[in-house]
Parts: structure tokens; sequence; C-alpha cells
């Protein structure tokens, strides 16, 4: 957690900076290469734009969870990547009580969400190449419906390794019987 009167600075790549220049690098990469260089101007615009909001909505998730879990929204990232590498525990007594209430909460918003955040991307992925296949543009449906087969596998792949791994990192820290 840190000393006090110390600040906790963080990898770089966590910091809101860099996220914002990741969002922007791959939104105004993505626009260039569909619509084609001179579209840059628009595509460089329109990236600021997303890369701003997609920067506040994920500082403002960071604050929310540091002040429900009871740490700084700069340990939050560090916290999520030892959960999701299934690393070493915290030695200090209040971090390992911090990344159980992180746990729990993303537990929690996990729980909360499955019964419609699956099906509607399953909706998405797997029912747009669809609209493919009725203007008669086979190709691109097919090569719609493969990309939306296995994002949609890697997103339950995915989804089911990180529960097991917060459930390990948990049940450690807790001890077997859970007394925490």
């Amino acid at each position: 957690m840190g000393a006090k009167g110390q600040t906790y600075k963080g990898r770089w790549q966590d910091q809101w900076w860099a996220v914002g220049l990741l969002a922007l690098v791959i939104l105004v990469a993505v626009r260039v290469a569909l619509n084609g260089w001179s579209a840059w101007p628009t595509a460089l615009v329109g990236g600021v734009v997303y890369a701003g909001f997609l920067t506040w909505l994920l500082m403002r998730r960071r604050r929310r969870d540091a002040k429900a879990v009871g740490t700084e929204p700069a340990r939050v990232p560090e916290l999520e990547r030892r959960i999701a590498k299934n690393g070493e525990m915290p030695d200090d007594p209040a971090e390992q009580e911090a990344m159980v209430r992180l746990i729990r909460r993303r537990e929690e918003k996990l729980r909360r969400n499955q019964r419609w955040a699956f099906p509607l991307l399953g909706l998405i992925f797997l029912g747009v190449p669809f609209l493919g296949f009725a203007t008669g543009n086979v190709s691109s449906g097919l090569m719609m419906l493969g990309f939306g087969v296995a994002f949609m596998g890697w997103m339950i792949w995915f989804n089911r390794r990180f529960v097991r791994r917060m459930a390990a990192m948990r049940q450690r820290i807790e001890g077997v019987g859970g007394c925490a």
C-alpha cells in the first residue's frame, strides 16, 4: 500500500495518459486502414474524442473501485494484475483485505452482468453477419461470422479463466476455511 505520505507511481502502462494514447493510436489506425490516408484529419479528431471518453470511463472505474476497496486508484491496476496472473499474495494484511474486496466486487459485477452481457455480445457478433448474408455479401458475412465465433470463444475462455483465478486468489488469502 505504500508508506503514509508517499504516492504510488505504478507502471507507466497504468497511467491515464498511456491508456489514452493507446486508445488514440488504435482508433486512428483502424479508421485510416478502413478509410484510407485521406481520412486522417477526421480519424484524428474522432480518435481524440473517443480516446478521451474511454480514458475518462477507465479512470472513473478505477476511482470507484479504489473507493469501494479502500485503496488508491493507482493501486487498482496492480491488484488486478496480481489477481489475473494468479501471482504472489500481498504481505500487508491491509492490502490482502483490499484485494479480497476487489475480488468480491468483480465477482458481484460478473454475477450481475452475466444475464445480459454475453447474450448481447453473442447477438452482436453472431447476429450481425446475417445482415451481410441478407444483403448478398456472403464473403463479408462469413468473415464476420468467423471473427464473431473466434471472439466469443475467446471471451468465454477468458471469463472462465479469470473467475477461476479470482476464486483461487481469494481462497489463498482467506485460507481454506474462508475465515476473513
